[in-house]
């Protein structure tokens, strides 16, 4: 398996993880197949010190939803990064990702230090 690195310090989120996504799947690769899941496992690090721009962090809602009635529960972007910058990320690339079965084995390859 490839291990490709990804330094984080001073990126924007939002275009690293577009890169993340791209590198997961094998599209930076002139062997890529849509249907072949590709031998790649990336690894990011300092994610702490990635950069947002805009009002992002102060406006940015995550929503969870348990399916009971009232069990919606919603928290700023600002309170997951504090806590849990890895799930961040990750959430982010997995919504990336194309919405099928390999979305979940894909996801896997995504590593952090």
């Amino acid at each position: 398996m490839q291990q490709v690195s990804l330094d984080a310090k001073n990126q924007t989120l939002g275009r690293l993880a577009s890169k993340a996504s791209m590198m997961l799947r094998g599209k930076d690769k002139p062997s890529y197949k849509p249907d072949t899941l590709a031998n790649v496992q990336v690894v990011v690090k300092n994610l702490a010190q990635a950069r947002f721009t805009g009002n992002k962090l102060a406006d940015k809602t995550y929503y969870r939803y348990s399916g009971y009635h009232s069990g919606i529960r919603a928290r700023k972007l600002s309170e997951l990064w504090a806590t849990r910058p890895n799930y961040v990320f990750r959430e982010m690339v997995y919504r990336m990702l194309p919405k099928n079965k390999s979305r979940d084995k894909v996801i896997k390859n995504l590593k952090f230090e």
